[in-house]
């Protein structure tokens, strides 16, 4: 690429390691291909930073593009950096140049020039040849893949009680994934999960993904902790005579005992019945009683609706102040 690797990323030259890191996460998390499915300019800066990742995130390639600059990316295509490496001559074997003194060696050891192995620096442009005389020494601290991030929006009920979601992961080369997420039991909005190797692709091996958990909302049940809260519908007639009700939770439908004479905003507590996280104690259910009435009532419900709140004299907001 033109574009200097360290500005691509918005570090100085002799940014630490963890600098790097950090500057390529934020990066990639915007403009990755997944937030940005239509954008062309997106995908090409996601590949950007990619590739400066993959330099910069290893320390031997690193070392050798601080040293040569854009001449890196062409020897990696086959070139030779500063010079022709076949030229006969005086001490380096290039011309009469004497590549220890480029590379600050000293002494006759393996690799036959100051001390340094070429086979270390020939591994780093890509084409597998060795040095003469270098023993053939792999290229050491190959740079795994990058980490890549995504989410998953997950139902509220596979969240409490565990099980599998698709996930669409696209690429950098802008080729589509299908990918298989298992949502551990009693997970909560914001947790991340760490697919090992499922990443992007590197030299050393592939990064790892990490998909955020976005939980979807519930139309009545909601979560505080490990305790599930519901806003449970009751008629007037079972509010008032009291009995059993169904309810239905995580593990199954249970039988609730209204007492009689419960008012709406009255709470009921359904133990062992919340979210049941592993290793943990499982969490309760709290039903909240909502009294449902009729929209519309006939003049002879009305009289006697006004007839009994006469007779019992009720007084519901005797105690409201601000």
């Amino acid at each position: 690429m033109a574009e200097d690797y360290y500005k691509l990323l918005g570090l100085e030259r002799g940014a630490p390691a963890a600098d790097i890191q950090k500057a390529y996460r934020k990066l990639a998390r915007k403009y990755h291909p997944d937030l940005h499915p239509d954008d062309a300019a997106a995908k090409q800066k996601f590949k950007e930073v990619q590739q400066a990742y993959d330099v910069l995130s290893d320390d031997k390639k690193r070392e050798m593009y601080d040293r040569f600059g854009p001449d890196f990316e062409r020897a990696q295509a086959g070139g030779a950096p500063h010079g022709d490496f076949r030229g006969a001559g005086g001490p380096g074997g290039a011309e009469g140049f004497d590549f220890s003194q480029m590379f600050g060696g000293g002494g006759g050891g393996p690799g036959g020039a100051g001390g340094f192995d070429f086979s270390e620096l020939f591994g780093q442009f890509g084409g597998g040849a060795r040095a003469a005389g270098g023993g053939g020494r792999k290229s050491r601290g190959r740079a795994k893949g990058a980490d890549v991030e995504s989410e998953v929006r997950v139902p509220f009920q596979i969240a409490v009680t565990g099980g599998e979601m698709p996930l669409r992961l696209m690429r950098s080369d802008g080729e589509t994934e299908e990918l298989v997420v298992k949502v551990p039991v009693g997970i909560e909005d914001g947790r991340k999960i760490r697919l090992r190797g499922k990443g992007e692709p590197g030299a050393g091996g592939a990064g790892d993904l990490y998909v955020t958990i976005r939980v979807e909302a519930h139309p009545f049940f909601h979560r505080r902790g490990d305790n599930l809260h519901v806003k449970l519908p009751v008629t007037l007639g079972e509010a008032a005579a009291g009995g059993k009700i169904d309810v239905p939770t995580p593990s199954g439908t249970v039988s609730l005992r209204i007492p009689a004479g419960s008012s709406s905003g009255t709470k009921l507590r359904v133990k062992g019945h919340g979210v049941a996280v592993p290793g943990k104690p499982i969490g309760d259910l709290f039903a909240e009683l909502q009294v449902v009435l009729p929209p519309k009532y006939s003049e002879e419900e009305l009289a006697w609706i006004e007839k009994f709140d006469a007779k019992h004299g009720l007084e519901p907001r005797r105690d409201l102040n601000w």
